[in-house]
């Protein structure tokens, strides 16, 4: 294993905030495997384990199922880099598509009275236009507007 620092049940669930209960639990239903086992026969678990942790944490917050949250973890696991490229570039074309859109819209929008550019802001929810923006950035294409 190297340089990886293995953790027993009660250190990972103290560097992940979390009972050793819950890590057992997670262990249990597959959420979490042990990278190995000790000599003593103590399940040890690697630093990928506290990042799979948060997520699973972050996503119960988001409100999914831990069925839900398993069938999702073990898809992101399966997914290919060639996967990854190719939703990637449709991303840019359709953001590149978003864009021209909102260029198009830019002269028309200028040109509401205040209130009414307010009426069409309202209507563009704060996490879409976030989730917009950062995808822009995340594409070198800068912010939207």
């Amino acid at each position: 294993m190297g340089d990886t620092k293995l953790y027993r049940i009660g250190e990972l669930a103290k560097k992940a905030e979390l009972s050793p209960r819950t890590i057992d639990f997670y262990t249990k239903l597959g959420l979490i495997t042990p990278a190995k086992r000790s000599d003593n026969n103590y399940r040890l678990y690697g630093d990928g384990t506290l990042e799979r942790l948060a997520r699973i944490e972050q996503m119960k917050k988001e409100k999914y199922t831990l069925d839900e949250i398993k069938a999702l973890l073990d898809q992101w696991g399966k997914v290919s880099e060639e996967q990854v490229n190719r939703k990637l570039t449709d991303l840019e074309i359709r953001l590149t598509q978003l864009q021209r859109e909102v260029q198009e819209l830019e002269p028309v929008i200028d040109r509401l009275k205040p209130q009414q550019a307010r009426n069409v802001y309202k209507r563009l929810m704060p996490q879409t236009a976030a989730c917009i923006e950062a995808l822009m950035l995340l594409i070198g294409k800068g912010p939207l507007m």
